[in-house]
């Protein structure tokens, strides 16, 4: 038998290098948590010690997973301007998540974009490295200096106890680019909701639909805990928020506890307004168990009937088997259920067009005041 010598790919392809080492001698950093700095999407950030989704008690009181999962910094980023020639960061981070269908740079690395007015765009990723165990350090050049507006996205599935950026000390920095919708899209669901198996934080539906439409939004994906408990659907109902999409289809254990909490979640959140556009959504993998996600299905959309009934027009119901599309639907997922970056894509385009809808309506109510 021959033996095989291991290659290290980055040795034979430079692109496949990660840059940890900071070696500029004129760099500075700055805590994220302080001004000109802007954190979207995490609760209390300037305040709280760890980086989280909702209070402590709310997510303790939930369930187990909820608990932990509030940690993970899924629908988290940071805007700011300048004109540094490189952007670095130092993230402090107190474990790493490995996932065998999910990439490193997923769980827990950053991404950047350039926001040019309303339009926002990937440049690179601070890829983390192999075998970190308590954060890492990473850098990106840009190819001269100019002024440039940046959004980094936090990692998905993993927690984040404190970001500083790095920047050139003599580079100015100001605050970035606001929002047009400035009145987050909260979205509550499952593991697919949080964001897994997108290979970066960029990718997620929520992310890319953000981007489309230049609004801000709150990610409650939480994996395998999404129940639709009474405790975190009366903390929901009480944010500011301009639209609630409902995404939990695949965390109700069995149809009799979807049937038993999905039309009364509902009503929870309606009752705290009765403008407010709530987005129904069944789960997209339909082909897994199609009798069952028939059944489920019909559960939600029932949800919708009956509000449509009791005259309600400001409630959307999406079929999840159209999330995926038809024309090379398999392509869409990387173990049949969790979306890959083609099903994300597929997933904003189908959703985004609701929450679209459901923005300029708002929009065309104000404007008639």
């Amino acid at each position: 038998m021959i033996a095989m010598e291991t290659i290290k790919i980055d040795h034979v392809d430079n692109n496949f290098k990660v840059q940890t080492l900071l070696t500029e001698k004129d760099i500075k950093f700055f805590n994220v948590r302080s001004e000109p700095f802007k954190i979207y999407g995490l609760y209390n950030y300037a305040n709280e010690s760890l980086f989280k989704r909702m209070p402590d008690n709310v997510a303790a009181a939930t369930n187990e997973g909820v608990k932990t999962l509030n940690y993970n910094t899924a629908g988290g980023r940071v805007k700011f301007t300048t004109n540094s020639k490189y952007i670095a960061i130092k993230a402090i981070m107190p474990a790493v998540t490995i996932f065998p269908h999910m990439t490193l740079a997923g769980t827990s690395g950053f991404d950047l974009y350039i926001d040019e007015g309303v339009r926002s765009t990937y440049y690179k990723t601070f890829m983390p490295p192999i075998g970190m165990k308590d954060g890492y350090e990473s850098i990106l050049y840009f190819s001269h200096e100019k002024e440039r507006s940046i959004t980094i996205n936090f990692p998905l599935y993993n927690s984040v106890n404190n970001l500083y950026i790095g920047l050139q000390n003599s580079a100015s920095v100001y605050s970035g680019v606001e929002y047009t919708y400035k009145k987050p899209v909260l979205y509550y669901g499952s593991s697919i909701t949080q964001g897994g198996c997108a290979s970066r934080p960029g990718n997620s539906y929520e992310a890319i639909i953000s981007r489309s439409l230049n609004c801000d939004y709150i990610n409650f994906g939480f994996a395998g805990s999404a129940r639709g408990e009474e405790i975190l659907v009366e903390y929901m109902s009480g944010m500011d928020i301009s639209v609630f999409v409902c995404d939990y289809d695949h965390n109700a254990p069995d149809v009799e506890h979807l049937s038993v909490t999905h039309e009364k979640l509902f009503k929870k959140i309606r009752s705290k307004s009765s403008e407010l556009p709530i987005i129904l959504i069944s789960r997209p993998n339909f082909e897994n168990d199609v009798l069952d996600s028939i059944i489920r299905r019909d559960i939600i959309y029932s949800t919708y009937i009956n509000a449509v009934k009791s005259g309600d027009d400001n409630v959307f119901f999406i079929d999840g088997k159209s999330l995926f599309k038809d024309e090379n639907r398999d392509c869409c997922t990387v173990d049949g259920c969790h979306p890959n970056d083609a099903g994300f894509l597929r997933m904003a385009e189908v959703i985004g067009f609701t929450v679209k809808q459901a923005l300029l309506k708002l929009k065309e109510k104000s404007a008639a005041f």
